[in-house]
């Protein structure tokens, strides 16, 4: 079998996306287009850190999934039970009265909106039974969401050196989280939520700034370390941005602010290709046809830099020829796309119809065609090793 590869001009400008013309004081930072799950900017987004309050996106996750799948209702009750009650002790709270039954929709509002411990251990307590077999489904659910980096012992956010986060496993569960839970997400954009006559703000700033966020969580430990994992629509574009270990609260807001405002600012989406759009040809042996078309699998979308001259230019690469029978709809090749010389995106390519395998006569011919081209091949090879040994020979 041999590679092919086709080069084609996909686009006459292209995207300086890759290049980093922002920069910030937060020592962790990621910037990530939601609509093309493009990587904007990313600052150590691989290394690990405390979390803090943050470890509620994935306490909200688990109970988000039960409630999808019917386990739980937004009605269902969990009790305050006195681990609950004394976690939240001196720390964010929604003032639950120890041993009350709270409604799992008003546990999560304490939990997002207010930050409290009491109602995640409350809603931990309830879906797993104890803090310790909930943090053990933490971490099975960070492992099915490709969360690698990140490591829970509890549904609050302790410090305790064994939990971290990576501001990448960040943007994944946010990205997760709001494409896969809409009915849901509206708690993280709640601005308010008063529980026992007690009325509290949300401290994320991202709502209340000119970025029009509407989530997700904030979180620092007392010892310092201000993190943030926002999120916000500009247009038909959202972004997801996560700030983590700022200096302090005002810090972990301008950043997040100008992290915001220069993904919105300094891109574009480029739709390069429609989903089913054919972009290319297959070739194959033995079969009733010579050719398979190759289509995209979805749509092709790109993030560009506002005002870029760079070429995008593709490259189809697949094995082949391929074997017939070949059947419409499978994935046979890649469409590699280029900004540049940097490679942007790698993208499946399909077959358009089926090709059936040919007649005796056909794949007689496509077996001598076969035959010829590799005895072509070995000719040009040894007359190059010839030419090569005559040259070294004669500069002795």
């Amino acid at each position: 079998m041999r590679r092919f590869a086709v080069l084609f001009i996909i686009l006459g400008a292209a995207s300086g996306a890759w290049a980093q013309t922002v920069t910030t004081t937060a020592p962790r930072a990621l910037v990530m287009d939601v609509g093309t799950g493009a990587v904007l900017f990313d600052k150590a987004a691989d290394e690990p850190t405390a979390p803090a309050s943050v470890v509620k996106l994935m306490t909200a996750e688990l109970v988000f999934r039960d409630l999808k799948s019917g386990k739980i209702t937004l009605d269902t009750q969990f009790p305050i039970s006195e681990h609950a009650w004394k976690t939240a002790r001196g720390g964010a709270s929604m003032f639950a009265r120890l041993g009350a039954n709270i409604r799992v929709e008003d546990l999560l509002r304490g939990m997002i909106v207010q930050s409290g411990a009491d109602a995640a251990v409350a809603l931990a307590e309830g879906l797993g039974g104890s803090e310790e077999s909930f943090a053990g489904m933490m971490n099975k659910r960070a492992a099915e969401l490709g969360m690698s980096r990140s490591h829970f012992v509890d549904s609050w956010g302790a410090a305790n050196p064994a939990q971290t986060v990576s501001a990448r496993d960040l943007a994944r569960l946010a990205e997760h989280v709001i494409k896969t839970y809409p009915e849901y997400y509206h708690f993280f954009g709640e601005k308010e939520f008063t529980w026992s006559k007690i009325r509290q703000v949300n401290r994320n700033p991202i709502l209340f700034n000119e970025v029009n966020g509407d989530g997700l969580k904030v979180g620092n430990l007392p010892d310092g370390g201000f993190n943030l994992v926002g999120s916000a629509v500009n247009g038909d574009r959202r972004l997801i941005v996560v700030v983590l270990d700022a200096k302090t609260a005002k810090d972990r807001a301008e950043e997040a602010r100008k992290l915001f405002n220069w993904g919105f600012r300094g891109f574009e989406v480029k739709e390069l290709l429609a989903s089913d759009e054919q972009v290319g040809v297959a070739k194959v042996y033995g079969g009733a046809k010579s050719e398979a078309p190759l289509l995209t699998t979805a749509p092709v979308r790109l993030m560009a830099s506002r005002g870029s001259t760079d070429k995008i230019t593709g490259r189809i690469v697949y094995t082949g020829p391929l074997l017939a029978p070949v059947a419409a709809g499978t994935v046979v090749a890649r469409l590699k796309i280029f900004s540049g010389s940097t490679l942007a995106m790698d993208v499946p390519l399909k077959t358009g119809e089926a090709v059936e395998l040919g007649d005796l006569s056909q794949r007689a011919k496509d077996a001598a065609f076969e035959l010829g081209l590799q005895i072509f091949h070995k000719t040009l090879s040894s007359g190059f090793k010839s030419a090569k040994k005559a040259a070294t020979n004669a500069t002795q």
